[in-house]
């Protein structure tokens, strides 16, 4: 498997306007990537059941934090809400809300947290519920597509010749809402895979893809428990040898020692929201593909064409399901119109048991791709866990982001930065120790990516993300 081979997987192939990139390396450092969730918190009451915290954390990434936390305070994972999963490399600043006493809570001490007690609230937390998120990402050694070091002037140049031709072809502050690598897996896209499992009731397949399923760039230690479980399934060989970071699979493992071959029951131990990902993330490929192939074919993103489906867009920037309109001739006038307005945003399918799908090209298109990964015909039913059923939904083509600037950042101590950049670039890489520092501020709705908005900027390989 190569970062061709990745990109590829993820259906992340192609750019939405014509540039020359930045390269460069992101997460450096963690101090180089901070979001901060904006939204309205829970209302807080005196008497409310549940404690509100705000939580920074550097270098956790959220289900794995949520589970420390609901081990030392001695409840169960479930009993623990937030809005959103932040990256791990990183300093996050998010809400959370945790079915616990307040005093508890404000006991907890762990590495690499601060933990900000709110009040108390006698409401939760869904998926989704924030605004936006603010970003400040440093991108560090940035260069040419042959390696060569960029100055920060270049590099700047750039970045606002991309952000202008990106304009022209979508229109002020709007980039394509691709799905990003971090819910598939940027050197080891597992997710959809799993999902296709999932989907299908086949529940070994889903653990042994979880398990055993190869990457690019991993620790040899995690890469030999891997090729063993792909070649003997040996639940207790295994055991012996799995890296004690892989929480979720040691979880799994520990369940089909205790009761063989029991294959849903190993797979319930992961998160009931990362569950729920291995669904959407197959979604998510399939939406992917259809903006690639969409570019590929010369349609606009930000246009509606006869076909399209468009929904209003809501006040958190996501798409009113219940509003969606199929363009037609007679309305293409108003439509558009609306839709340079940004109240209303041309949509592409995310595939389930109910979805809506578009007619003309753009639904050709749709069921292109379907077809071409062998979806046409599934029903997205799951009997073995049907919370994991999946109505399907539509995401809008092109998000907009807010607050956009870029400077160039100073330089660090070289002692401060990771391993991974004291190593260098590997084969096929686009970036230079000796090249600029740049860094971007910006704001995104909730659901949509960093990573995303930067690689439009930077159109490296998804390995430096």
């Amino acid at each position: 498997m190569t970062p061709a081979d990745i990109a590829a997987a993820c259906g992340l192939t192609g750019y939405a306007c014509d540039g020359i990139g930045i390269g460069g390396l992101l997460k450096s450092r963690f101090e180089d990537f901070r979001v901060e969730e904006i939204g309205k918190t829970p209302a807080l009451e005196g008497k409310g059941r549940f404690t509100v915290i705000r939580v920074t954390l550097t270098n956790w990434e959220t289900n794995r934090f949520v589970g420390k936390l609901a081990r030392k305070l001695g409840i169960s994972k479930n009993r623990i809400w937030f809005s959103g999963t932040k990256d791990k490399r990183a300093i996050t600043t998010q809400l959370l809300v945790v079915d616990a006493p307040q005093k508890k809570v404000a006991s907890i001490e762990m590495p690499d947290v601060e933990i900000e007690i709110l009040g108390r609230s006698h409401q939760k937390l869904g998926f989704g519920d924030h605004s936006s998120n603010r970003f400040t990402i440093t991108v560090r050694g940035c260069a040419d597509s042959d390696g060569t070091p960029l100055e920060a002037k270049d590099a700047i140049a750039r970045v606002n010749t991309i952000f202008e031709n990106m304009e022209d072809r979508l229109g002020l502050g709007k980039f394509p809402n691709w799905i990003g690598p971090q819910r598939f897996g940027a050197t080891r896209p597992v997710t959809p895979v799993v999902g296709r499992s999932v989907i299908a009731d086949d529940w070994k397949g889903a653990v042994d893809a979880y398990l055993g399923m190869a990457g690019i760039y991993q620790q040899p230690e995690v890469e030999s428990f891997r090729t063993l479980w792909r070649e003997t399934s040996d639940v207790d060989k295994c055991l012996e040898i799995i890296p004690q970071h892989l929480g979720f699979e040691r979880d799994m493992l520990k369940h089909l020692a205790k009761r063989d071959e029991d294959w849903v029951g190993a797979f319930r131990k992961l998160p009931n929201n990362l569950q729920l990902m291995m669904v959407h993330s197959l979604q998510s490929e399939a939406f992917n593909r259809i903006i690639a192939t969409r570019l590929e074919a010369g349609l606009t993103l930000s246009e509606p064409i006869e076909g399209d489906v468009v929904g209003m867009i809501q006040d958190n920037g996501k798409i009113d399901m219940a509003k969606l309109v199929e363009v037609e001739s007679s309305i293409l006038p108003r439509i558009s119109r609306n839709c340079k307005r940004g109240r209303l945003a041309v949509t592409a399918a995310l595939p389930g048991a109910e979805s809506v799908y578009s007619d003309s090209k753009p639904g050709k298109i749709e069921r292109q791709v379907l077809s071409e990964m062998n979806l046409e015909e599934q029903d997205w039913q799951v009997s073995g866990i049907p919370r994991l059923t999946s109505k399907g939904s539509r995401r809008a083509l092109t998000v907009s982001f807010s607050e956009f600037s870029v400077e160039e950042a100073g330089d660090v101590e070289t002692d401060s930065l990771s391993s991974r950049f004291s190593d260098g670039p590997r084969e096929g890489e686009m970036w230079h120790p000796d090249g600029c520092s740049l860094r971007l501020r910006f704001s995104l709705p909730s659901g949509t990516y960093a990573t995303i908005l930067m690689r439009e900027f930077m159109r490296a390989p998804l390995t430096q993300y």
